[in-house]
């Protein structure tokens, strides 16, 4: 009897036994092939140094050996090490993949190819492809592979005897890329196998250790070659079919399509606008603000405080005067603002709930790599409308520096969270749709010309998108209504104290007469270049400690539709609130952070007043407004071009260094 030393485990194994270890991704179905070879005969080890059980077996006179499921076998946590170690001990690899999801599954099935070990793929849950509209050529992927193929339904037993009959048909596959195989071949005459060579080449610290070696720094080079190849390789094996698909996948097919992903969400988008701009900020916002607060609510606490102090007193101006820290600051909150929220959080976490925001990730990649982002990055740029200061740090999940910084501007410049939009979108749907057309056109061209600017002036390049697409499904009640109140109740927590500041601030400089000598300091800019009135200055300071708070200042003024567009897109554009200054600092260096707060305090009020004197131009407003559109889409146009013009083609190159 031997013992299977290599991977730490002690494992009985007759002597011309051989080791068949099953691999896969997490989920894929490898415990019914494992049942399927072992039967009842089944012993559990616990990994050495870990608190992980290896579940191992007889299978005539081999020695099944199943492995946690990983997507990946680069020591990055225990389950990949313990599955790296046993992968590196076997004679054959059993690897099951989910045919669903192949462009994920095939990295871990060409990582294992490339370390030389035998292959034979179980091609599993074929029947959920087809039921997908996913046409899978085995055949094909068998010839690119280089190793046996076999179509599987492990759940109903449906060629899991052919895999049994197969085992002995295993053989090495075909590597990643010709500069792959140089470097393996001459790290491997340095070590005892191509598989522990290809780890020390990818960077793996104990394995190179082991053999006295620095780890290799070829990691990123080679995961790009593997990646690239498994593109390939999906991208010639999978086809659509419209036959014996479901409408739940016809319609998944349709949401990543862009000539009908995009109306869907432009329809999406409509609905949102009508139930929360239209419904909640006038139906609704009319009886919780008007009638409940400042009907009911400011009448009683002002009662309560005479009784107290003189409503005159400062002390009585600062709790109960125009911008009260008891009045106001509840009303804004409760009132007016949290209606709107509860109403966008609706949508997001029903959005969320059912799988569309991955697909919508999806429809917008290739947008968004005209910005220097992939489609991933519309997650935070979609919380950002929730929240900028927790959309910041979910710029996280985004794979380099130069894609956050991105981000992070963009977020900081043009997404308004969900409190302000909710001011604007009720501030805007008494307007018409004209105004409506200009308000979106500014603000997303302005966000157009901005990231492709930084896109062609920041280096690198964008990464590529890997993202699953689960299933679509009907929001479940529970999910969404605990989403919804979690992140309102948040925004509550957040948001009542920082109004209270803001309030307790603008009362202290309105009776100081410091506010009055800030609007007339901003006089010139306000006034002589936004063309709004000098109180207007009020609602940007209060901008700063809310942005929604300066939204909601701006609807106490009296203002016609065209000044309204342009208060609305300068505040839009204006700086974010003091928590998410305060997470910028802290996400990025001060440098980068000041050069970002101060780049959007600039281009907030000079493209409200571009927008203010475009449309001055014309007797009408509304000629004005769409002279204003055209030459907005215009601008955005030409800075695309002017930047595809300028891009020159990056070519990466491998070193064959050992």
């Amino acid at each position: 009897m031997a013992h299977c030393h290599e991977s730490n485990i002690k494992i009985d194994l007759p002597e011309h036994g051989r080791k068949i270890v099953l691999a896969g991704n997490p989920n894929v179905g490898k415990s019914v092939f494992f049942n399927a070879l072992t039967g009842m005969y089944v012993d559990v080890s616990n990994y050495p140094g870990t608190t992980l059980d290896i579940s191992y077996g007889r299978f005539g006179e081999d020695i099944v050996i199943d492995t946690p499921g990983v997507y990946g076998i680069s020591s990055f946590n225990d389950e990949e090490r313990i599955a790296r170690d046993v992968i590196l001990s076997a004679d054959i690899v059993v690897n099951v993949v989910d045919a669903v999801h192949l462009e994920r599954d095939l990295f871990l099935t060409q990582q294992i190819i490339d370390t030389g070990v035998p292959v034979i793929v179980a091609l599993n849950m074929i029947d959920d492809a087809k039921r997908q509209g996913i046409k899978v050529d085995a055949d094909l992927l068998e010839h690119l592979l280089g190793v046996p193929v076999i179509e599987t339904v492990a759940v109903q037993g449906i060629g899991l005897e052919e895999v049994k009959n197969s085992i002995n048909k295993a053989k090495p596959g075909i590597i990643s890329h010709s500069e792959l195989q140089q470097l393996l071949t001459k790290m491997h005459a340095r070590v005892a196998s191509q598989g522990e060579a290809l780890l020390i080449l990818e960077g793996a610290p104990i394995i190179a250790e082991r053999h006295g070696l620095k780890p290799g720094q070829h990691r990123e080079d080679i995961y790009l070659m593997r990646r690239q190849r498994v593109n390939d390789i999906v991208g010639h094996v999978i086809s659509e079919v419209k036959e014996g698909t479901d409408f739940k996948t016809r319609l998944g097919r349709w949401m990543i399509t862009p000539i009908t992903g995009i109306p869907i969400l432009i329809a999406m988008l409509y609905i949102m606008y009508q139930a929360i701009g239209v419904f909640v900020a006038q139906t609704v916002v009319g009886i919780t603000e008007e009638t409940i607060m400042q009907g009911m609510y400011e009448p009683f606490i002002r009662g309560l405080i005479s009784k107290v102090v003189d409503l005159d007193s400062a002390l009585g101006y600062i709790l109960a005067g125009e911008f009260g820290v008891l009045t106001m600051t509840v009303t804004y909150v409760l009132g007016l603002l949290m209606p709107l929220v509860v109403g966008f959080y609706l949508f997001l976490s029903a959005f969320e709930d059912s799988g569309y925001l991955p697909r919508l990730a999806a429809l917008t990649d290739r947008l968004l790599n005209k910005v220097g982002l992939n489609g991933r990055a519309i997650i935070p740029l979609i919380l950002g409308f929730g929240c900028v200061t927790l959309a910041t740090v979910v710029t996280r999940l985004l794979g380099s520096v130069r894609e956050r910084q991105i981000a992070i501007f963009l977020l900081a410049l043009a997404i308004p969270c969900s409190a302000q939009l909710g001011v604007i979108a009720g501030m805007l749907a008494g307007l018409g749709g004209t105004y409506l057309a200009l308000y979106v056109v500014v603000i997303v061209s302005v966000m157009a010309i901005v990231g492709t600017l930084l896109n062609s002036v920041l280096p690198g390049k964008s990464t590529d998108l890997l993202i699953d697409l689960p299933p679509l499904r009907l929001p479940r009640i529970n999910n969404v209504l605990k989403k919804t109140f979690t992140k309102s109740f948040s925004f509550l927590k957040e948001a009542t104290p920082l109004f209270a500041i803001g309030a307790l601030l603008i009362s202290v400089m309105d009776l100081t007469g410091f506010l009055g000598a800030v609007q007339n300091f901003l006089a010139p800019i306000t006034v002589g270049w936004l063309n709004l009135p000098k109180e207007a200055a009020t609602a940007f300071v209060m901008g700063i400690v809310r942005r929604d708070f300066g939204a909601a200042g701006l609807s106490d003024l009296a203002l016609d539709p065209m000044s309204t567009i342009v208060a609305l897109i300068t505040i839009t554009l204006f700086v974010p609130c003091i928590a998410a200054i305060l997470v910028l600092f802290k996400e990025r260096n001060k440098k980068e952070a000041a050069i970002m707060w101060l780049g959007s305090l600039t281009i907030a009020f000079l493209v409200g007043g571009i927008v203010n004197k475009l449309t001055g131009m014309f007797a009408s407003d509304v000629s004005g407004s769409w002279f204003t559109i055209f030459v907005f889409i215009g601008l955005a146009g030409l800075t695309s071009v002017v930047a595809k013009m300028k891009k020159t083609p990056q070519v990466k190159t491998v070193s064959q260094e050992g």
